[in-house]
Order: C-alpha cells, then sequence, then structure tokens
C-alpha cells in the first residue's frame, strides 16, 4: 500500500514537471528576471529612500507576480481535454492573465498616490550612484527579457525578422501572439522605458536639486502601469468570453484546407482561439462523385493535415458535395 502511494506520489510530481515544462517560457524568465529586480531595487530604495526606486521596486515586484501566475496558466492550459472540459483549458490562461491585471492595477494606484506625494513633499534622496548603478542593471535586465520576449512572438507568429528588426516585427505581430508572451512583452516595455525614466529623474534630480522631479517620475511609471493594466485586462477578457480568430489565421486555415486536391470550396467556417491555439470548425465542399466513405476519407486527410499544425488545437470537420457555387472569397471577407 505504501509503494503504491508512493510510486502515485511520483507520477503525479513527474506529471507536474512535464507539466510546467510546457509553460510560456518568456513568462518564466521574466519572473525570474524581475524577482531578482525586485529584492536588489528595494535594498537601494530603503537605502536611498529615493521614490522613484520604490515605483520601479513595486513595479519589478508586480511583474515577477503576474509573470509567476501566467507562467502556472499557460502550463495549466496545456493539459490534454478531459470527459468534463472537452475543449481542453486553453483559456485558463486568459483567466490567470485577469488575476495579473489586477495585481498591476494595485501597484499602479500605489506608485501613483506614492507620486504625488513627493510631488506634493518633494525630498532629496541619498546614495545616487547606488541607484543609478541599481537602475542600468535593471534597464539591462528588462531589456533582455524584452528581447527574449519579442524573439517568442516572432516564433509564435512565423513571422520573418532577425537581427535590428526583431523588435520591429514584434510590434507589428504582437496582437497574434499568446496571452502569455504578449503581457511580457506588454510589461518590459513599461519595465524597461519606466527604469529609464526612473534613471533620468534621480539623476536629474540630484544634480538640479529640483526633487519634484523624483515624484513626476514615479507618477508617470503609475499611469504607464494603469495604461498597460487596461490594454491587457481589454484583450484577455475578450479572450475569455471567446473571440474569433484575427483574420491572417482564418485565411491560413482555410488555404489549408483547400489544398486538398478534393476540395474545392468552404461552405462555411469558424475558427475560435482558445488561449493559444484554435479551435476550427468547418464545412468543406468536396467534388462530386465520391462515395460517403471516400468522402469520410478526404474529411480525415483533411483533418490531420489541420491537426499537425502546432497552433491547431482541435478540428470539427463537416462535409458536403459542391454546389457548384463560390461561398469561401477570402478577398471579400477581408473586406469586411
Amino acid at each position: 500500500m505504501i509503494m503504491r502511494l508512493t510510486s502515485n506520489g511520483s507520477g503525479e510530481m513527474m506529471s507536474l514537471i512535464k507539466l510546467l515544462r510546457k509553460g510560456n517560457k518568456s513568462s518564466g524568465i521574466a519572473a525570474a528576471g524581475n524577482t531578482i529586480l525586485a529584492i536588489i531595487k528595494g535594498i537601494a530604495a530603503g537605502i536611498s529612500g529615493s521614490g522613484t526606486m520604490l515605483a520601479t521596486t513595486l513595479h519589478s515586484a508586480a511583474d515577477a507576480t503576474n509573470q509567476g501566475f501566467v507562467f502556472f496558466g499557460s502550463a495549466l492550459a496545456e493539459k490534454e481535454p478531459t470527459k468534463r472540459f472537452p475543449t481542453g483549458f486553453g483559456r485558463v490562461v486568459n483567466l490567470f492573465v485577469l488575476v495579473a491585471v489586477v495585481v498591476v492595477s494595485i501597484m499602479a494606484y500605489e506608485t501613483i498616490i506614492k507620486g504625488w506625494e513627493l510631488i506634493m513633499h518633494p525630498k532629496p534622496s541619498s546614495n545616487i550612484w547606488l541607484n543609478v548603478g541599481i537602475l542600468l542593471i535593471a534597464i539591462i535586465i528588462d531589456g533582455y527579457v524584452l528581447i527574449k520576449a519579442s524573439k517568442e512572438i516572432i516564433k509564435e507568429t512565423r513571422t520573418e525578422a532577425s537581427g535590428l528588426g526583431i523588435f520591429k516585427g514584434a510590434m507589428k505581430a504582437v496582437s497574434l501572439a499568446a496571452p502569455p508572451t504578449r503581457l511580457v512583452f506588454y510589461e518590459d516595455i513599461i519595465a524597461t522605458f519606466g527604469a529609464f525614466l526612473a534613471l533620468v529623474s534621480v539623476v536629474l534630480s540630484y544634480l538640479t536639486g529640483f526633487y519634484l522631479l523624483d515624484g513626476v517620475g514615479t507618477l508617470l511609471i503609475g499611469l504607464l502601469l494603469i495604461g498597460i493594466a487596461l490594454k491587457i485586462g481589454y484583450e484577455n477578457t475578450i479572450g475569455l468570453i471567446g473571440v474569433t480568430a484575427p483574420k491572417v489565421v482564418v485565411d491560413r486555415v482555410a488555404d489549408m484546407i483547400l489544398s486538398h486536391t478534393d476540395v474545392v470550396d468552404i461552405y462555411d467556417m469558424r475558427v475560435l482561439q482558445e488561449g493559444r491555439k484554435y479551435h476550427v470548425e468547418s464545412y468543406i465542399e468536396l467534388r462530386k462523385g465520391f462515395s460517403l466513405a471516400d468522402a469520410d476519407d478526404i474529411k480525415f486527410k483533411v483533418k490531420e493535415m489541420l491537426l499537425e499544425d502546432s497552433d491547431i488545437g482541435d478540428v470539427t470537420l463537416g462535409i458536403l458535395e459542391t454546389d457548384e457555387l463560390e461561398s469561401w472569397d477570402k478577398e471579400k471577407r477581408n473586406e469586411v
């Protein structure tokens, strides 16, 4: 009995580790990096008393919490469908991202309050070079995470970009990336820019004696956090409800279906986004003259072809004999 329990426990642990390995890499790296940054910045903020440094500490702490949540959510979303949840767990990641948005909003509120307090009652901070050194480290680490997130977007969206064009390509394709990758990308843009803004505020307030700048920098970081919380919150709310896939994905699926020699048209099709996966439902028209058995074989071949795409999680197909009328017009659909 004891041996059986031990074996089951070991098996469950291995299953958990296997599942975590499927988690979003960008969010995992970002969570680790921001945890280190939050500790370093927190120590510097406590020593120097800088409000801007405290704001960036809260930002890093929020990012670490969020991205940790999102990493576990993205891993859970990879669980196989069950009888109770036949469409899988793809949308779980949207729920975890929404929890992360709540954390960001709370941190943003605290940052804005702190910034306003420093504007109303400006005060000098000490250990300027400690702050400068920490903020430079923050820019390097956040910049590294941002580059990793950009590369992940390029990979997920199958965008052709390399070298200095990676960030530009990622900006254009970010809406097609998985929810966790989008969160990391947006947050680290703000984190990198926020660290740079904090560096400028700390240095200028020290050199000019205009300590109000410390509060202004803190307030701006808080407002940036609010902006990113609203954007990510909206995107994941519609994702949780259920949203159609982007046109570029729908067109790609349609092209795959029509590439089969015996498929002459698509009568109707719906492609829903389920987390980072897509659920395809379609009625396809076949050439005339097939027996029911042959038509079934074609349907299963088309289904297998679609499921070979790593972005497609589930396919439901119906078959019809062609009515010799064109139902699927990609150009007209793109104009809608």
